[in-house]
């Protein structure tokens, strides 16, 4: 692999990762393989945080009434208490690179399902998310890879937020790559990508630069389809 292919897993969220840790909560699991459950509301007996009801979610996502409860089944079987935190979230993307530090990546994807900021992925960021990867338009998609590279949140993605997400990708799994991509390969190639983004030269990649260059990028538009259908 490459440093492009690092490239487009970034831009793409990275599909078999994803998809990996909708593995490990059980959320690809068919649907028909629960009972279909006449309580609409999510209600939990002892939890830490009660999500929101079936109607509001249904109406903040692309997920049908018996899709969010299959989802919130493999949500609530790997976290009980209803918040997934930080430590947790790391050590389900560790599982997948032993050889590798995913801590660094999984800390910036976890930023990015956090939407209020709070140290805690709820079900209803991780479903709300979840609905954008994967029935969201190309729009949808790029947005949220966007703030996932937006590291700061401040509107803008400078060359060294888009250097610490290429080399949290490496760090995870570039140095086990075949051929082996050198040190310096990723600040490299982060240069000629920024470039090719920052279009007016004022050292900053704005949320329109970085959409219309990525709707140019063929590559970068069929990684986008790769989340389509996943359930």
């Amino acid at each position: 692999m490459g440093i492009q292919d690092m490239e487009l897993l970034a831009i793409g969220v990275v599909v078999i990762l994803f998809m990996a840790v909708l593995k490990q909560f059980g959320i690809l699991e068919p649907i028909s393989s629960f009972e279909d459950s006449s309580d609409s509301d999510l209600e939990m007996s002892t939890v830490r945080h009660q999500p929101e009801g079936l109607d509001q979610l249904q109406a903040q996502t692309k997920f049908t009434r018996k899709e969010l409860q299959s989802l919130y089944r493999g949500f609530k079987n790997e976290c009980p208490s209803g918040l997934v935190d930080e430590e947790t979230f790391k050590s389900i993307y560790s599982q997948f690179f032993p050889q590798g530090d995913a801590s660094t990546y999984a800390h910036f994807l976890f930023n990015a399902f956090d939407l209020d900021r709070n140290g805690s992925i709820r079900f209803e960021d991780f479903v709300i998310g979840l609905s954008v990867l994967l029935r969201g338009s190309v729009t949808e998609k790029l947005n949220w890879a966007f703030n996932l590279y937006d590291i700061n949140k401040d509107g803008c993605i400078t060359k060294e937020e888009m250097l610490a997400i290429m080399k949290s990708i490496y760090d995870m799994m570039g140095r086990y790559t075949y051929p082996c991509v050198r040190d310096e390969a990723p600040s490299e190639h982060v240069d000629k990508f920024f470039q090719k983004m920052d279009r007016n030269r004022d050292g900053v990649v704005t949320i329109e630069e970085f959409i219309e260059t990525c709707q140019k990028d063929e590559n970068i538009m069929n990684s986008m389809q790769l989340f389509e259908n996943v359930i």
